[in-house]
């Protein structure tokens, strides 16, 4: 009786699995042209000059800038919809107006060089609703001496010289 409740149970589980719908692409198994899904591909409109910038070595306590240009190559305005730093110490500012066909807008990436040691920041830029681009910034922050500057000898002496 085992025997016929397993072979039953084979049964069953084939009629299921040939009851599925193909899944695989390439094979529509008799779908018309109109019930095929057609995949819709997205073009990249944001080109950037640059992916990256360096900052080298910069002194701690001193923020920093840099502009990264972008360019719209679609065919409708480009609407950056928001620009995402990784952290705090890092400040992106665009403009939040669209960006006609064919021309530049910028967006301005300041780092607060407050942490010793070398750095290296993402900023995500999400545009158009759907598509995102990274860029970076990189750079080394140099410890600041402690202490006020040293005075300046020569200073003083031209303090007391008088110039007739």
């Amino acid at each position: 009786m085992k025997f016929f409740y397993t072979i039953c149970l084979l049964y069953l589980c084939s009629i299921a699995v040939q009851a599925q719908p193909a899944t695989h692409e390439g094979h529509n198994h008799g779908a018309t042209p109109d019930t095929v899904p057609v995949k819709t591909v997205q073009e990249d409109v944001l080109t950037l000059k640059e992916n990256s910038f360096d900052f080298g070595k910069i002194p701690q306590g001193k923020p920093v800038y840099h502009t990264f240009i972008i360019i719209n190559n679609g065919k409708t305005p480009l609407i950056l919809d928001n620009v995402q730093a990784s952290c705090g110490c890092t400040t992106p500012e665009w403009s939040r107006e669209p960006i006609a066909v064919g021309a530049k807008g910028e967006i301005k990436v300041g780092y607060n060089a407050a942490a010793e040691g070398p750095f290296s920041k993402p900023v995500t830029l999400t545009y158009n609703g759907t598509q995102s681009k990274q860029i970076t910034i990189t750079g080394t922050v140099w410890k600041a001496p402690e202490g006020p500057a040293p005075t300046n000898a020569a200073t003083n002496l031209l303090k007391k010289q008088t110039f007739n």
